[in-house]
């Protein structure tokens, strides 16, 4: 684990490459210590319907969360938080300068005694 789930309004898929968005955020988090290789996960969900702001549908908006589990200290999080935001808003910087878009990220932790998990990635790699 870290999941990482990015909510994106459809109207910015004429715009802005979401699988490059994807692998963006997949090989900066390779990148951050807190966050083991091997348990990074991103996808991406296309919004069909939302209203922002004085709902003009030229509005866009970009919504990463994290979900990791507990046990990292506030100031790490918080380091790799925006380390990845960072690196979203560089990549959509071009989208942001010609359109309505809003960006957004936050981190969660995840209870581990309540989110039990298995795989065989790691065997693989």
């Amino acid at each position: 684990m870290p999941h990482f789930i990015v909510e994106y309004s459809g109207n910015l898929e004429d715009a802005l490459d979401i699988g490059a968005l994807c692998e963006v955020i997949r090989a900066t988090a390779a990148g951050i210590d807190t966050f083991p290789m091997p348990g990074i996960r991103v996808r991406a969900f296309r919004a069909d319907h939302w209203a922002i702001a004085d709902g003009d549908p030229k509005h866009g908006f970009i919504d990463i969360s994290i979900r990791l589990r507990a046990g990292r200290a506030p100031e790490v999080k918080q380091a790799a938080a925006a380390e990845v935001f960072e690196a979203v808003r560089a990549f959509v910087a071009p989208v942001m300068a010609q359109r309505s878009l809003a960006l957004s990220l936050e981190m969660r932790d995840i209870d581990p005694d309540l989110s039990p998990k298995t795989g065989s990635i790691r065997d693989h790699l």
